[in-house]
């Protein structure tokens, strides 16, 4: 297209826009009027603004906050019930939803190759509907799982390990175990053999719980874990299982085999107490090997009680469950789903959408067939749906893409105020929402922090309430929950029903208390979800935990700031934090979070050396973005390695970084002066990621030392 042409249409597309913002002017004054009465914003505002947190202890070193809210109304009736361990929870559950759906598998109805455009064969599922088991099946299944497990020789607080991908029978394996009093030890399905080995050696498990698709990876586990004596698989529904070729006196039993024999057994439940532990949950290991964190029933009802203070539940919610359950955000995200009778569907990221990777041309994904009401989430998957909304929109035609642009400034614009846009939502937005199922009302993110154009933007564009937690393994996840009102996009809620949350001076950061407008410090989490410590680490559970007039305390390492209306915002992490040659702090993490929205970015590593004056960045690229680069440099027909070695390239990727942490109100400083791009996908099994897909720093600068190197030099 000719310059003129181009200028022609940008003029067309302005003098559109313009029209466009003069009738929505006119709609606005003469509907504010009847939006006024009916949506009532002042009352949003005043919900968003209402104190949330007191102030119970404070000094010149500490603060100290608790909840101002009453317990909910499930709350009062776990107490009511002395529901204290999760099995207690499953039995009560049972009896009030008896055939209510429980959980649901989708049905494989065939597996076949398809053509992809660049000739390539891929395997992809022909998918049914879902199937279900109601309250009362999914409790029995789970009785007959733990009375099978008894048969097989397997002794009440004797460790066992689920090693498998989310799917149904993990929940009813988990809850088979609680009712024998077997504490649960819970392994990253993305885990490579090393830390799988770890985990097993380390708990002494004599019998494995794992999945077709996982046991191949036992055959060579299998030479270094000694004390493992039986494996029992969760079958696949299309592909019969291999089990020849393993270690000589190891057991391979299948999942359906071990219901079979509980099923006919007489052994009786061996009912666990609040104290007992629960879960050994492996954390995902950024800094070294994975730790065992020792998590009571106690400490995971806490943070069940927490999250029902939280959520408003209503009777047709279906819950779509796809991250890990080994991670305890997921485990006891469902556990109240199932406390609450709320049905869980479980699904991949394979298979999640219409056009997820394992999904045949002409079938529907997870989300379209189960229609889904609410999800949990990571900002990695928020993160990669964002960036997917905004390539779609740059590929649309000038006009549309305007018009979306202008659409979001409105909806942002009125949402801050109170409002909600429902004209708006139904012509643009909704259609959007239809991408997970069309009923999507709310996401729950954790793990990690969410950027807070990532979360502005999932809300508007699928119009759904994100609403973000913090928490540890190490105090069970709750912490603190984001209050569906706060209109605020960068805060992760007052303290939880079950917890204090304290700030303590961290003075070599100069985070203080005393610090105006806002206390700050390291953020320390006291109360009934944190965790009785690590599983054989005396010293490091010392270090990590204290107890202060009868309360439990966990040091996070991560500092925050509480405001006025008693609200955290984390803005910090102590091991992140490198002080540079000129004497000024930078954040990795901090810079890492607002870097990873670049569309051009992956993945992404800042490193800063305390002796240089700047950060440099280590940085995966996204193959598209990095080919749109490639074209407006006019370079063209050269493949991805190539590109990332292409010092034109590597310079404009910097250039994009600048301008987008510029945008980002990133310091001069914090921008990395600097880039290296590389060239693999960093994943869990080359040991630069975790299982959760956090950074392993160490890991990633011993493998590109030469590269920082090289970037520090130039």
């Amino acid at each position: 297209m000719s310059q003129y042409n181009k200028n022609m249409e940008s003029v067309w597309v302005q003098t559109a826009i313009g029209a466009i913002k003069i009738i929505t002017m006119m709609y606005d004054i003469i509907t504010m009027p009847i939006y006024l009465a009916l949506q009532q914003p002042w009352k949003r505002r005043n919900l968003a603004r209402r104190v949330k947190a007191k102030i119970i202890q404070q000094d010149a070193t500490s603060i100290s906050y608790r909840t101002v809210d009453t317990p909910g109304e499930m709350h009062v009736k776990m107490m009511q019930n002395n529901i204290d361990t999760l099995e207690r929870m499953f039995n009560f559950v049972t009896k009030v939803h008896t055939t209510k759906r429980c959980i649901g598998t989708r049905k494989i109805l065939g597996e076949e190759d398809e053509m992809q455009p660049n000739g390539r064969l891929f395997k992809k599922f022909r998918l049914g509907e879902y199937m279900w088991r109601n309250f009362i099946e999914t409790e029995h299944a789970a009785a007959c799982f733990g009375r099978g497990l008894r048969e097989l020789g397997q002794q009440p607080k004797q460790n066992i390990v689920i090693f498998a991908e989310t799917r149904a029978e993990w929940m009813i394996a988990a809850h088979g175990c609680f009712k024998q009093n077997m504490p649960v030890v819970t392994i990253y399905a993305t885990l490579g053999d090393d830390g799988v080995a770890h985990g097993i050696n380390e708990t002494e498990v004599t019998t494995v719980i794992t999945s077709h698709e996982l046991l191949p990876k036992f055959k060579s586990v299998l030479n270094v874990t000694p004390n493992v004596k039986k494996i029992i698989f969760m079958e696949d529904q299309l592909h019969p299982t291999e089990t020849t070729g393993f270690k000589e006196g190891v057991e391979i039993i299948p999942f359906s085999k071990v219901i079979e024999t509980g099923n006919k057994s007489t052994i009786a439940g061996s009912p666990p107490t609040a104290e007992d532990t629960a879960i050994i949950m492996y954390t995902s290991g950024s800094t070294g090997t994975p730790k065992g964190v020792l998590l009571s029933h106690a400490n995971c009802i806490g943070t069940m009680k927490n999250f029902c203070d939280i959520f408003k539940i209503y009777p047709d919610d279906v819950l779509i469950g796809f991250l890990p359950l080994a991670h305890v955000f997921e485990l006891l995200a469902e556990s109240v789903c199932l406390l609450t009778g709320v049905p869980i569907g479980y699904s991949t990221p394979l298979t999640l959408i219409d056009s997820s990777s394992k999904i045949m041309k002409g079938c529907k994904g997870d989300a379209t067939v189960l229609k889904p009401t609410c999800m949990t989430s990571v900002p990695l998957i928020l993160d990669r749906i964002s960036k997917g909304i905004n390539d779609k929109v740059n590929a649309e035609a000038p006009m549309k893409k305007a018009f979306f642009k202008f659409a979001y400034g409105y909806k942002s614009k009125w949402c801050a105020r109170g409002f909600q846009t429902p004209l708006l939502d139904k012509i643009l937005f909704k259609k959007i929402a239809k991408l997970l199922g069309g009923r999507i009302r709310s996401v729950l993110s954790g793990g990690a922090p969410l950027a807070p154009d990532t979360h502005e933007q999932i809300k508007l564009c699928l119009c759904v309430d994100v609403i973000q937690g913090y928490g540890l393994t190490e105090t069970t996840a709750g912490a603190t929950v984001m209050d569906k009102w706060d209109m605020e996009y960068s805060r992760v809620g007052a303290p939880s029903s079950s917890n204090d949350i304290r700030l303590i001076n961290w003075e070599e950061g100069n985070y203080r208390v005393t610090n105006k407008p806002f206390p700050q410090g390291e953020i320390v989490i006291g109360g009934t979800t944190v965790s009785k410590g690590y599983y054989k680490l005396p010293g490091k559970t010392q270090e990590d935990f204290f107890e202060e007039d009868g309360q439990r305390w966990f040091r996070t390492g991560d500092v925050g700031e509480i405001h006025a209306d008693g609200v955290l915002k984390i803005i910090d992490r102590k091991k992140d934090l490198v002080k540079l040659q000129a004497g000024e702090y930078v954040s990795l993490g901090k810079i890492e979070s607002e870097l990873k929205t670049c569309p051009v970015v992956e993945n992404i590593c800042v490193y800063a050396d305390s002796t240089k004056q700047f950060t440099v960045a280590l940085v995966v690229p996204n193959p598209k973005h990095l080919e749109e680069i490639a074209e407006r440099l006019e370079i063209r027909n050269v493949e991805f390695e190539a590109l990332c070695d292409n010092v034109k390239v590597e310079k404009a990727v910097l250039q994009d970084l600048a301008e987008h942490g510029r945008k980002c109100k990133l310091h001069r400083t914090e921008i990395p002066a600097a880039v290296h791009l590389c060239k693999d996908i960093w994943t869990p099994d080359m040991g630069l990621v975790t299982a959760a897909f956090k950074l392993k720093r160490k890991d990633i600068q011993e493998r590109y030392q030469a590269e920082i190197n090289k970037m520090y030099a130039s």
